[in-house]
């Protein structure tokens, strides 16, 4: 099973001020849009995400098809495949990818603890 790229989503009270902080590390924006409250950031292969009002907790995101540079791979899993081995393994699923379909889509887990993870595929 290939996951692709992984970021950590984060969830911040003010996009200003979380921008600076992870400027301090060496982040620097890599996408996004500051006016619409989000930001994706990257130090090397690190990537993080940081929005303001999208969700309520942090999530643990894999892009399959992606690298680190959000460039597509040439080959990969595609996200329902993902999907289906975890079906098989008893995984529990908060938003499911539609399996008759193709290209882009995505689908919600959450670990034990209670972390979010998306797994969310851009690409064809």
């Amino acid at each position: 099973m290939q996951l692709g790229a992984f970021s950590m989503s984060l969830t911040v009270k003010d996009l200003a001020a979380s921008r600076a902080f992870y400027e301090k590390f060496g982040f620097k924006v890599f996408g996004g849009n500051q006016e619409k409250n989000w930001l994706i950031m990257k130090n090397g292969d690190h990537v993080i995400g940081l929005f303001h009002g999208a969700f309520r907790k942090n999530i643990m995101t894999f892009n399959p098809g992606w690298d680190s540079n959000a460039r597509k791979l040439e080959s990969f899993t595609d996200v329902r495949e993902i999907q289906k081995e975890l079906k098989s393994k008893g995984v529990v699923f908060q938003t499911e990818a539609d399996e008759k379909t193709t290209g882009p889509a995505s689908f919600i887990l959450e670990d034990p603890d209670g972390n979010l993870i998306l797994v969310d595929q851009h690409v064809s």
